[in-house]
């Protein structure tokens, strides 16, 4: 159990910094924020303590992988504010990131199932 209120705290940390950040003249480091590995550090550890060396390794690559979407994400964010509203942009991003994220997972099932 605190291990679990841990975890959260570590994310709400993270949320008021963004949020303070945001605030401030140096606005665009909140940016940055989501980036720091927080959820990253979190899942490596549970897999390398519950499952193998190789399982950690092959859950590095995938993450590697998963920066796709993300750039994709942000790159339909900085495409759509030129175009739509907040909640457009915010939402057809979030919708491309999806998009890239099914690929994603799609690719990552037929060509690397069994990656040791």
């Amino acid at each position: 159990m605190v291990s679990l209120f841990l975890k959260c705290l570590l994310g709400a940390l993270a949320v008021l910094l963004i949020a303070i950040l945001s605030k401030s003249k140096s606005f665009f480091i909140a940016g940055l924020v989501p980036l720091f590995p927080t959820f990253a550090l979190i899942a490596h550890y549970i897999i390398g303590t519950e499952r193998t060396m190789s399982d950690l390794r092959v859950t590095a690559l995938f993450s590697l992988y998963s920066l796709v979407p993300y750039a994709a994400y942000l790159v339909a964010v900085y495409y759509f504010s030129y175009r739509f509203s907040l909640f457009w942009t915010l939402g057809l991003a979030t919708l491309v990131w999806v998009g890239f994220a099914a690929g994603l997972l799609l690719g990552w099932s037929r060509l690397y199932t069994g990656i040791a």
